[in-house]
């Protein structure tokens, strides 16, 4: 199937993938008088004098707004708001599938910080969460940062949703080629938004206390010019707090040099980058998860043929798809079950373990739950919603 033609089609043909329905038809006059005025007065009164009861006489308490500036849209760059709405909707479709969630597009046409900050927080009183998406880097984690306390939830799925299903697929990966996680030696290419969560959570820079956390000692971050080194003088604040915790022996070079005798390669960058040469020099019984999309930086049978292991992509059509809808659905859905105000690091441990745990015994070709299991989503909403009721 020609995906991309079939998908053109099917768009125009719908006119949109998503509808706001009623829960309620109304059909008498009594009907219109509950739903609204004067009826409706009530629920309205008992808000005001009470507002932790909008999530009982609202929607608030099951929606969640997915919130974009177009600027870092899938592996298609800054597309802006308008041609942004398409991956909203299909987004807003996966909460709904997978965990019951109502979610809306927010697509927002400005890619000003403090505009798009202030829009949310005015857009706040409805939704019972944000999800932050297809922000560029470093923009979008200003932004999240900004926005941790304005009572809800505030999750930027690129960064955080990647990185827990990473993480996941990372911990049975390890148990199928016989290492320990905390042994292996880890180089990751890509320095945005992805990359970045991926390197704070497999080294556990926001929960260097707990007891399940997974560090990671050995990782060395690459970008689009090499190493990410103290040598470097082109670094940006967020590449230079990188070197807090990675790279810790200085190394220079190129991605290539990085890869002799690493376990692990994780590409969240571009496609075609790697040959089976470069894997080859990789210590044995490999870790590859080639992850941009489209075209991941190295195929699955090209990196078995250098000496991997395992191998993983973002791809629907390849075995071990690495894909954020293990864990979005799911993260969201306990979260509002609970009225979470933050995603803290402890859920997002609990969300990777619940996946990771979903596979008692995992394989080479399946180190991850298949993307359309509907059981993953509410593993990881009882995980993440015990977190917190354990914390209370």
């Amino acid at each position: 199937m020609d995906y991309y033609k079939e998908s053109l089609s099917l768009h125009k043909r719908l006119k949109g993938k998503i509808r706001v329905q009623g829960k309620m038809d109304v059909r008498t006059i009594d009907d219109l008088s509950l739903v609204y005025s004067p009826g409706v007065a009530e629920p309205c009164r008992a808000i005001a004098a009470d507002q932790s009861t909008v999530y009982d006489y609202t929607i608030k308490g099951n929606t969640v707004a997915i919130v974009t500036d177009g600027s870092a849209v899938l592996g298609l760059g800054n597309i802006g708001a308008h041609a942004s709405i398409p991956v909203m909707e299909g987004k807003a479709m996966l909460f709904k599938r997978f965990a019951g969630i109502d979610a809306f597009p927010i697509c927002l046409d400005t890619q000003d910080t403090d505009e798009i900050v202030r829009t949310i927080e005015l857009l706040a009183p409805v939704f019972g969460g944000i999800n932050l998406e297809d922000i560029a880097a470093p923009r979008s984690f200003e932004i999240e940062r900004r926005l941790q306390n304005i009572g809800i939830p505030v999750f930027h799925d690129d960064q955080h949703g990647t990185a827990i299903v990473v993480l996941a697929a990372l911990m049975n990966a390890a148990k199928v080629v016989g290492k320990s996680v905390f042994s292996l030696k880890v180089v990751i290419n890509g320095a945005g938004a992805a990359g970045v969560a991926i390197s704070r959570l497999l080294t556990c820079q926001d929960n260097k206390n707990s007891d399940s956390c997974i560090a990671i000692k050995d990782m060395i971050m690459c970008d689009s010019k090499g190493i990410i080194s103290k040598h470097r003088t082109d670094l940006n604040d967020s590449k230079k707090e990188l070197l807090e915790y990675t790279n810790q022996n200085n190394l220079q070079g190129t991605v290539r040099d990085a890869l002799v005798g690493a376990d692990v390669f994780i590409g969240v960058s571009v496609g075609d980058l790697l040959k089976a040469e470069d894997i080859a020099t990789m210590a044995k019984e490999s870790i590859i998860f080639a992850l941009a999309n489209p075209t991941p930086e190295i195929m699955p049978d090209e990196a078995k043929r250098g000496g991997a292991a395992v191998v993983g992509t973002g791809r629907s059509d390849l075995p071990n798809q690495i894909n954020n809808v293990l864990g979005f659905p799911g993260i969201f859905r306990g979260a509002l079950d609970v009225r979470a105000k933050q995603i803290t690091a402890e859920m997002k441990l609990a969300a990777a373990f619940a996946i990771a745990d979903f596979l008692p015994n995992p394989t080479a070709d399946m180190v991850i739950p298949p993307t359309l299991n509907e059981s993953v989503a509410w593993k990881v909403a009882e995980a993440v919603k015990n977190t917190v009721l354990k914390k209370d």
